[in-house]
């Protein structure tokens, strides 16, 4: 029987035809180099090879969805995991997502939409003031928090995540309800939560657009901040959320924030099989960069530790 290590580097081998392909896509078609057939000798036979590609990324993304079943049960079992959706994050990725952690066993204990004004930094004193009123009993929260992300991944990480270190939740039912009602009444989320979660996944879209955005800093730092109070986080979003002031790219070059996983292709297959990877493997103590961005060190998980 093949060993989970060989599934994985399968896995990475089939999806290498996915990293040429994005690379060839932005020569032929990016800056105007090839905006139409014929414009220059070759156009047509890179466009040609970058359909190819595709075609051949689309077979790979429908193997894997067959086979992800069998490559990931039982990676999530008797675990427990809660799902943040970014206000940008497209639903079929955040439905996908949790279809793949079902499927690897493990227990979905709810959703959490945040909404706009949750990543605006005009409403930063407003979701502060929120915040500070619901911190549960013998809690303590960063009041000192450089950002709205990161006290509200503080606050979050300690209502909705059970401790690391007893496996047992931090607040109470009330608590907990009390801190997602008073922040669905400041318009700041919706959610439906059925009970806390030792791990959580936090789903970006396609990144930040406006260069002078923080909102990729304040998810970024958020997910941080519920890394700080469980045993597992992975940061996962479209390739843009790895470019320029997106949420996984800030993730990658903000030294603090190395604790959490962040995959950079999770409209893909690949991405979601990595995502529910990279939980086991922040259970196992790891962490890693992966999908085909530039920051990525790695296209998937390729080994795991025993």
């Amino acid at each position: 029987m093949l060993s989970f290590r060989h599934h994985a580097v399968s896995i990475a081998a089939i999806f290498l035809a996915l990293a040429v392909g994005v690379v060839l896509g932005s020569q032929t078609r990016s800056d105007g180099f090839i905006p139409g057939k014929g414009d220059r000798p070759g156009s047509d036979a890179l466009i040609a090879e970058n359909d190819r590609l595709t075609a051949q990324l689309r077979a790979a993304d429908d193997f894997l969805s067959g086979s992800s079943g069998k490559l990931l049960a039982g990676n999530l079992a008797g675990r427990s995991v809660l799902v943040f959706a970014a206000p940008d994050a497209d639903s079929a990725d955040v439905d996908s997502v949790t279809a793949a952690l079902l499927a690897a066993g493990a227990a979905v204990t709810g959703r959490v939409t945040l909404a706009e004004a949750f990543t605006d930094s005009g409403e930063s004193d407003r979701l502060r003031t929120a915040l500070t009123n619901v911190v549960p009993a013998g809690g303590q929260l960063r009041i000192d928090a450089p950002d709205q992300g990161s006290l509200a991944g503080d606050l979050l990480g300690q209502v909705l995540l059970t401790d690391p270190a007893t496996g047992q939740p931090r607040g109470t039912d009330p608590e907990r309800g009390l801190a997602l009602e008073t922040l669905r009444g400041g318009g700041f989320l919706t959610s439906d939560v059925q009970g806390p979660a030792q791990l959580s996944v936090v789903v970006a879209g396609d990144g930040a657009r406006a260069p002078e955005s923080n909102r990729g800093t304040i998810l970024a730092r958020f997910a941080a901040g519920l890394r700080a109070h469980s045993a597992g986080v992975v940061l996962a979003g479209r390739y843009g959320a790895a470019e320029g002031p997106g949420a996984i790219a800030v993730a990658r070059s903000e030294a603090p924030l190395a604790t959490i996983t962040t995959v950079d292709n999770v409209d893909h297959q690949i991405g979601r099989i990595t995502t529910v990877l990279g939980l086991t493997e922040q259970l196992n103590g790891g962490t890693g960069r992966y999908g085909t961005g530039a920051t990525a060190t790695s296209l998937t998980v390729v080994a795991m530790p025993h």
